[in-house]
């Protein structure tokens, strides 16, 4: 675990140092779990959002994507059901006055009965090798069979107690299990209560007629009050989907972990409306689709699991997660929704409009059900920085940082160099830079001695390094030099581009 703490540690000091993400308003001592986004952390932001949308809309004829505004008219929330519902259970240790999510302590209990279990399994897998028979060891070996059923009882207990409202029991869980201050290890907790998460604000020019408005915590509701428009202007057929990738605001109570809880973040968000009673198929579906989206990015499939919720939201009939295992353990990454009708029929309601499908091979009308996919884009990018942050250890006992990310997400994906700063090599850099920009993001490096720029451009994340050398004069001929391998070329400048392209050929990444 400590081990872990320290690679989270490192992650957050090189998100700074390499100019990936800085605390917001720093030189006024930052604001509490607000981040910016600086000069290679919006490219890597971008890339990653190209990913998904290209993926999402360019890839399916039947999505189609908007982009709803922040503001809404304030019923839209009632109908939502987040006025009266979007809260999250709040405790206080009186020791530590450190407040925390009830239900975060209570699955981060359940978390840690689950790495006792892997323990045991990976223990057991060393012993036995390749006649490891994995499921009958999980079915009857006493100490993981214990761990996973207290694992379970502890989940579904909490879920029955918040759907019913039931905080008391809640603090008794936490009691129970001897859950302390993560901080200060006390176990004085005050009762547990809600706490809306909505971020009020005021739209008029006079504070008396000014009308409350929220900032959307999220960006669901703006495709579902466009339902019609879309589905009308676009003559979409069910079952389509409409994408769209933004901003949200929640007043999180315990906003930590870095970028991984904000209070200001964005969403990549799908609904895909289908017939009623097709859902749980289309649910699935989009389980392993998405699935699919994030082993293509090659970050290692024993880093991804689903987690099925035993708590469901009042609206979905199936819901699961897909986690990552990030530096701070399995947390979720996205999450795939059965939502119903529940949305559409309550802005139905609430608009006294009708928000129906004419399905002309049924030739009747109903209000679509919905399946959700829903990613945090900056979820996302702290798993691909964690996950690409390495310390290698190379020949000579030197080491080296070096930040792997996948190439198509890269936020520079050349640097040019020039051996040194006379002879004309610098001008033939400069001509080959002119060229690669139409296309590619590329950069001029040409201070310090060529081996310190490399372990720049390594710890910066850039897949490859191209340098200018006097052999180029001679026969237009460069050193290409692979990030993650460290091997060098020698290529044709007129085969620069080509090289690049097929390395970060959306095509080739994600079949």
């Amino acid at each position: 675990m400590a081990n872990n703490e320290d690679h989270f540690k490192k992650v957050v000091s090189h998100a700074k140092e390499y100019g990936y993400v800085f605390a917001s308003s720093e030189i006024y001592d930052g604001l509490s779990a607000v981040y910016d986004y600086a000069q290679n952390g919006v490219e890597l932001k971008n890339n990653i959002r190209e990913y998904w949308w290209r993926s999402m809309v360019y890839m399916h004829q039947n999505i189609v994507g908007i982009d709803a505004s922040i503001l809404m008219h304030p019923t839209t929330w009632k109908a939502s059901g987040h006025v009266d519902a979007f809260t999250d259970p709040l405790i206080d240790n009186k020791d530590s006055k450190k407040r925390y999510r009830a239900d975060v302590l209570i699955e981060d209990y359940a978390e840690k009965l689950e790495q006792k279990a892997q323990k045991e399994i990976k223990k057991a897998k060393k012993r036995f090798g390749d006649d490891f028979d994995e499921a009958e060891f999980v079915s009857t070996h006493p100490r993981v069979v214990r761990y996973r059923k207290e694992q379970k009882e502890i989940l579904s207990r909490m879920a029955k107690s918040l759907a019913a409202e039931d905080l008391k029991d809640v603090k008794a869980l936490i009691e129970e299990l001897g859950i302390a201050c993560p901080e200060t290890g006390s176990k004085n907790w005050t009762e547990v209560r809600q706490f809306n998460l909505m971020f009020g604000t005021k739209l008029g020019a006079s504070a008396e007629n000014a009308t409350d408005l929220y900032l959307r915590p999220e960006t669901a509701q703006g495709i579902f009050v466009n339902f019609l428009n879309v589905q009308k202007t676009g003559r979409m057929k069910i079952p389509f989907g409409i994408a769209q990738t933004g901003k949200a605001f929640r007043n999180e109570i315990v906003a930590r972990q870095f970028i991984f809880r904000m209070r200001e973040f964005e969403q990549m968000e799908m609904q895909f409306f289908v017939r009623p009673g097709e859902e749980l198929k289309w649910y699935e579906y989009w389980k392993e689709t998405r699935l699919k989206w994030h082993l293509s990015l090659g970050m290692g499939e024993e880093n991804y699991r689903f987690h099925d919720h035993e708590k469901l939201a009042h609206y979905a009939n199936a819901a699961a997660d897909i986690e990552f295992n990030f530096p701070f353990g399995f947390k979720e990454l996205e999450g795939i929704h059965s939502r119903t009708d529940f949305d559409l029929k309550a802005h139905e309601e609430h608009s006294g409009k009708k928000l129906q499908f004419f399905d002309p091979e049924l030739k009747k009308n109903y209000v679509p059900y919905v399946v959700e996919t829903s990613i945090g884009l900056d979820r996302m990018f702290l798993a691909v920085l964690s996950n690409s942050l390495e310390e290698e250890e190379l020949e000579g006992g030197t080491t080296r940082t070096v930040l792997k990310i996948p190439a198509i997400l890269a936020p520079t994906k050349a640097a040019i160099l020039p051996l040194i700063k006379r002879d004309g090599l610098p001008e033939i850099a400069e001509k080959i830079i002119e060229e690669l920009q139409w296309d590619y993001n590329v950069v001029y490096d040409e201070k310090d001695a060529v081996g310190r720029r490399y372990r720049r451009q390594d710890a910066a994340g850039t897949p490859y390094c191209i340098t200018v050398d006097h052999q180029t004069i001679e026969d237009n001929t460069v050193t290409i030099r692979d990030r993650d391998t460290m091997e060098q070329e020698r290529i044709a400048i007129s085969e620069i581009s080509e090289k690049l392209k097929r390395s970060i050929s959306f095509k080739d990444w994600l079949q």
